[in-house]
């Protein structure tokens, strides 16, 4: 019963079910009325007639024939009673099976049950949640990052202002919590105070907004927003942001670190704990033919071959495993072993000659990649369909449809080396990809992934490398409170960290067998203040060591799975 009436009290509260509820009442009033009219009529003619009947007669009368049910035990006899029949009875259709149904659902029955789900949603996080990741969003990279919270158990809570997509949330077990944006109240409701990182995840005018707000009530707690402009970067910072990203120009940049380059020179994709993680084709070098064991890079020169891409397929890396001429070696080692290994793979140079890049999309993210590749000295080509976002004069860019074989090869894709799709529609990126990988079948093709549903089509379409923009977002954010934990080779493929659990203390990598029961590969092992990089197969694991490994997402869970949950 209190539960009842707390629902009736919440549905109320609304101006708009209170008007609702007023309509209705005045629409029961003219019902009301009108029966009592019909009844009264029907007294009259009935005395027309010279019959009597009581007044509970003439309402039953009316009500039985307004709702068509018409027992025919009191009829009329006359001409004039029968018309005044036709009428009650056409007005009962109208009122009892048309107006009085849709008005009830429209303006009771439904507003009642969205009150009740709204009733149900959170208003506020318990008390004694603290440092927890709030993130104020509600687009895919929001969720995506509440999934990695809920990966590497990190309380999270999800600030929306839109009733619906909040509700749909908590049906799909997300901490939710509903409130205004841009209300202190909200942020007092959701324990922003103690936080451990506000994130703003709007456009640049409300997260700086959302910033003043959070800044206003409390002027410690960490806040980090996305930026889409440069120019907002500032303003960001001045209303109260301690961390502003520009996600898409992050997205274009590591997209543009991973376009091969016409020399055989490692890719250095990511620096963790002073050492590099590269990938190098081994097309056209000496390894060609050769077997992981054969090739012997740890004993020639410190790398640690982590794993090989064979086309878009990743393999951990075994002694058997052969080189083939497509294939990418994922190595691991610090800045010196890499110059090493590449002196010495390196074939001769056949002149000065570098094909270009094409790139397909010049909005924001086309553009970052076009900035790092100027910045290393690669050459590109940017085809863009939309007029404003062409350079005048610029004869790098091509203005028209990537989709147009014509325009394809005016911007070279006859002799271009690697094909970045940078479209903000993923529909499309899948589109081009299946283009290109037609056209070219031997090119390498890196696509840009809006959301992380799609990873798999892309992957599918024949791109080498798919680049999640909400899978970067979250783990640039996870990092900010966890620094180092977790950093993302490609979407699928992490380097993370974790301290050695205690069923693999005192045991070596020899012998604990951590790649053969997880396909996990320990790429490092830090013990205190150093880091052995490639690490000692017999060294000894302690207490205080820390694991550096690369793994899948289910290689991930696999290790996390054996090791901590056993």
């Amino acid at each position: 019963m209190k539960f009842i009436f707390s629902q009736m009290a919440f549905f109320l509260a609304q101006q708009s079910n209170r008007r609702n509820m007023r309509f209705m009442l005045r629409f029961s009033l003219l019902v009301l009325v009108l029966v009592l009219l019909y009844s009264a009529a029907f007294h009259w003619i009935m005395l027309e007639e010279g019959r009597e009947y009581s007044p509970l007669t003439g309402l039953y009368w009316t009500l039985t024939v307004m709702s068509t049910l018409g027992f025919g035990d009191i009829t009329f006899s006359g001409d004039l009673g029968k018309m005044f029949s036709v009428l009650v009875l056409l007005s009962g259709i109208v009122l009892f099976m048309l107006l009085l149904p849709f008005s009830f659902i429209r303006f009771v029955y439904a507003p009642w049950l969205e009150a009740q789900s709204k009733a149900l949603t959170p208003r506020e996080l318990p008390k004694g949640t603290e440092r927890h990741m709030l993130i104020v969003g509600d687009d895919s990279t929001a969720r995506s990052i509440a999934d990695r919270c809920r990966r590497y158990d990190i309380p999270y809570a999800l600030l929306l202002d839109k009733p619906d997509e909040a509700i749909t949330l908590f049906d799909r077990g997300y901490q939710v919590v509903l409130g205004a944006l841009d209300a202190r109240e909200s942020y007092e409701a959701v324990r922003a105070d103690k936080a451990a990182l506000v994130l703003a995840l709007h456009d640049d005018l409300k997260n700086t907004n959302i910033a003043a707000t959070v800044r206003e009530f409390d002027p410690a707690v960490p806040i980090a927003a996305a930026a889409s402009h440069e120019e907002s970067v500032d303003i960001l910072r001045l209303a109260g942001c301690n961390h502003v990203f520009q996600f898409a120009r992050m997205l274009g940049e590591a997209l543009a670190r991973r376009v091969f380059s016409a020399e055989h020179e490692s890719n250095i994709i990511g620096r963790f704990e002073g050492f590099c993680v590269a990938e190098s084709p081994v097309h056209g070098t000496p390894l060609v033919g050769k077997s992981l064991l054969e090739a012997d890079l740890r004993g020639r020169f410190g790398l640690n071959v982590v794993g090989i891409w064979q086309g878009n397929q990743y393999m951990p890396a075994k002694a058997g495993t052969v080189f083939d001429d497509g294939a990418v070696l994922l190595l691991a080692g610090t800045a010196d072993k890499l110059d090493s290994y590449d002196r010495s793979v390196s074939p001769p140079e056949d002149g000065p000659h570098k094909p270009p890049v094409l790139i397909l999309g010049g909005g924001r993210v086309g553009t970052a990649v076009a900035g790092t590749l100027d910045r290393r000295g690669i050459p590109y080509r940017v085809v863009e369909q939309k007029g404003h976002l062409v350079p005048a004069k610029d004869e790098r860019y091509v203005q028209g449809n990537a989709a147009d074989i014509a325009i394809l090869r005016q911007a070279g894709i006859g002799e271009t080396g690697s094909v970045v799709v940078t479209t903000h529609n993923d529909d499309l990126n899948i589109y081009l990809t299946i283009y290109c990988r037609k056209l070219r079948p031997d090119i390498q093709i890196l696509s840009r992934s809006t959301l992380d549903r799609n990873v798999a089509s892309l992957y599918s379409a024949g791109a080498n490398l798919v680049m999640s923009q909400a899978g970067m977002t979250a783990n640039t954010v996870v990092n900010l409170l966890h620094p180092g934990r977790v950093f993302t080779l490609t979407e699928g493929l992490n380097m993370f960290r974790v301290a050695v659990p205690p069923p693999l203390l005192g045991t070596t990598l020899k012998s604990n067998g951590i790649r053969r029961n997880t396909d996990c590969n320990v790429i490092a092992v830090r013990k205190g203040q150093k880091t052995a990089v490639p690490p000692d197969p017999k060294a000894l694991l302690e207490a205080g060591d820390e694991l550096i490994l690369i793994a899948t997402q289910e290689a991930e869970r696999a290790f996390m799975r054996l090791y901590y949950k056993a």
